[in-house]
């Protein structure tokens, strides 16, 4: 076991170090580049940032913890699978039956409000569940993992909105695209960091369940500090215009219509 631990950090070091420098070459090669696949300009408004960087964390947090949310069931309560994934309902039908309306809601209130709110919901209901055991009754246990089902779906559909309306229109596909990879990115680091939290206590001394408490807590503690910083800094901001070389690739090619022939000149 010290040897897979041995052998394993190293290749874990070495992936991140790799993607760094991956990252930093992505960041140069588009800089340079006068029509670029992901105008770094974008970053300069606030709204665009701070969205996207709450989307990772929303990844980060839901999938991270998602991904242990089972585990609990099977490994610390000793229900079987089956009984597990339907103990783990609650977030999945909390996200179906709210997600709809938290759209809506942003509309009204707008995004800072709902998001905001959304991640603090999601964040006390992650620290609840770091207090759950293997005696904890399921009565007990269902509405924290809907509060971080109804938590989350307050938030994945205002922070899109909020990440498309920072660009311009001819921009708004690609705003989507960006918020979505900024959710998968926080996905596979969420289950990566809190794997790690989980196996580290482990290696330690402590129980599976301390782990998977230990991991909770801080999913919960990430997700309630990005509410507080959506809070103060998800706001409004005018999309800077692209460059003419940008605008021109943005704009469609129009063919002509149907039975039209090409005009050859007049002929007097």
């Amino acid at each position: 076991e010290g040897g897979a631990v041995g052998w394993t950090s190293p290749v874990i070091l070495g992936s991140f170090t790799a993607a760094a420098v991956l990252l930093a070459a992505f960041v140069v090669v588009e800089a340079r580049s006068s029509a670029p696949m992901l105008p770094l300009r974008l970053f300069r408004q606030r709204l665009f940032t701070v969205s996207n960087a709450a989307m990772t964390v929303v990844g980060f947090a839901l999938m991270g913890s998602s991904f242990f949310f089972s585990q609990f069931f099977v490994y610390v309560q000793g229900s079987s699978i089956l009984r597990a994934g339907l103990q783990t309902l609650p977030v999945t039908l909390a996200m179906v039956l709210v997600s709809p309306y938290a759209g809506r809601l942003a509309a009204r209130h707008g995004f800072r409000v709902v998001a905001t709110s959304g991640l603090a919901l999601a964040g006390l209901g992650l620290l609840t569940l770091g207090t759950v055991h293997a005696d904890t009754a399921y009565g007990n246990v269902w509405w924290r993992l809907a509060a971080v089902g109804v938590g989350f779906a307050l938030t994945l559909s205002p922070l899109t909105g909020a990440a498309i309306q920072s660009v311009t229109p001819q921009e708004g596909g690609l705003a989507s695209g960006v918020s979505s990879t900024t959710r998968q990115i926080g996905a596979v680091l969420g289950v990566a960091v809190l794997g790690a939290i989980v196996r580290s206590r482990q290696a330690g001394g402590a129980s599976f369940e301390t782990g998977i408490d230990n991991a909770f807590f801080a999913a919960g503690a990430v997700t309630l500090v990005t509410a507080a910083v959506t809070g103060l800094w998800l706001t409004g901001s005018h999309p800077t215009a692209p460059s003419p070389t940008e605008a021109a690739r943005a704009l469609p090619k129009e063919a002509p219509a149907f039975g039209d022939a090409p005009v050859q000149g007049d002929r007097g």
